[in-house]
């Protein structure tokens, strides 16, 4: 099928209205060839298209692999996959710019989006790919924006359903930080899951949810659903971006503002990563307990700063920021990937207000070094909430 061809056949599926089908694609095949191609060729043919024209193309195998977290082109010959144990560089390769340009924008479409020259971005999600047991957030920008070409990333969110025995067996959870896991939830001390990207926060966040007592009703307040902690009473509230008129966006902190009504035992922010921190400290300095959520940290002691900055999106000060967390976050649970890409919990610390009113990271333990300063604090904090 030369690449005239091609293109009349795109353009007359483009005008379909009904579902690219099997059929559908092949009577446009017919069509537009003028009957001359045989069945085999149709067939071959067929095929091809189909990879194009259907789910991520191309990319499909890739996404749909087991361990896949992301899959990114940077060029039609540059397409890289991560499937937890760093990037490599795949095999795939696209005919040229224009089919990488072709796929981004159908993506986008998909996620009611729009990508063109007066908007050369996108930021999305993708639901029903491959098994549609996942959801796919999509990015892309395109030239010149990107200046080498199309440049599209994809980022695999599955379900994060293990429990907390399950990440002991792996290795995830070290045996000693176990039953400190467990009598941090027991308490209902409120906890950060803080780490890199893709370093495990949203796993552990769901193992440790589903070790909540079956009597508790959990509110889980997602950007995009991945929490599906193993948990008889659980209700999630997905946030939803603007369709392509700009209208219909439902926030994050809109949401947690509607979890507040819901009769929550907890309240849950997957990611906290905007002005919903205000929402969520003010939440859980109003009588709920047991609260939770993750934020991006490459190291524990940078939490209160990444906080501080959250916190002026939302209007709060540094001193009145440092003040709600103190009284909202008992203790901060920080997981990393280590040099052969194994995600580990690395640390269990507690937040402890100083003399000057700023929080301050103190580790109760460390993965290699056992129990630390934080652990006479820590076992306080657990003792008074069970005493009370």
């Amino acid at each position: 099928m030369n690449s005239s061809l091609i293109e009349r056949v795109r353009e007359r599926l483009a005008a379909e209205a009904s579902p690219l089908h099997p059929a559908v694609v092949a009577a446009a095949i017919r069509a537009e060839s003028g009957g001359v191609l045989g069945d085999t060729e149709v067939l071959t043919n067929l095929r091809a298209l189909q990879t194009e024209l259907t789910g991520a193309g191309p990319l499909e195998p890739l996404l749909c692999a087991d361990g896949t977290t992301d899959v990114l082109v940077t060029a039609p010959h540059a397409v890289w996959v991560d499937d937890g144990k760093g990037l490599r560089r795949t095999p795939i390769r696209f005919p040229d710019e224009g089919a990488v340009r072709r796929l981004a924008q159908r993506l986008a479409l998909a996620a009611g989006r729009r990508l063109d020259e007066a908007q050369p971005w996108v930021d999305g999600q993708l639901h029903g790919l491959g098994t549609g047991e996942f959801t796919v957030r999509l990015h892309a920008v395109l030239p010149p924006v990107a200046t080498g070409g199309t440049c599209l990333s994809l980022r695999v969110l599955r379900p994060a359903s293990q429990d907390l025995a399950a990440l002991v067996a792996a290795g995830t959870i070290g045996e000693e930080a176990a039953p400190i896991l467990r009598d941090v939830i027991d308490a209902r001390l409120a906890f950060l899951v803080s780490g890199g990207t893709g370093a495990g926060k949203t796993t552990l966040l769901a193992a440790a949810l589903g070790a909540v007592a079956a009597r508790e009703r959990i509110v889980c307040v997602e950007d995009a659903a991945e929490l599906a902690p193993q948990h008889p009473h659980v209700v999630k509230l997905v946030a939803r971006g603007a369709n392509v008129e700009g209208v219909g966006e439902v926030t994050v902190r809109d949401l947690v503002r509607q979890a507040l009504r819901m009769r929550p035992d907890r309240i849950v922010v997957g990611e906290v990563r905007g002005a919903e921190v205000v929402d969520l400290l003010a939440a859980l300095n109003t009588g709920h307990d047991g609260g939770a959520g993750t934020v991006h940290a490459n190291n524990p002691a940078e939490v209160p700063a990444r906080m501080e900055a959250l916190g002026a999106v939302g209007g709060l000060t540094r001193p009145v920021l440092h003040s709600q967390l103190a009284a909202a976050v008992q203790v901060l649970l920080h997981v990393a990937r280590d040099n052969a890409g194994v995600r580990r919990l690395t640390e269990i610390a507690v937040l402890r207000p100083h003399d000057d009113g700023r929080v301050r990271v103190v580790p109760a333990w460390r993965i290699g070094g056992g129990f630390d300063a934080g652990t006479a604090e820590l076992n306080r904090l657990i003792a008074a909430r069970r005493a009370s």
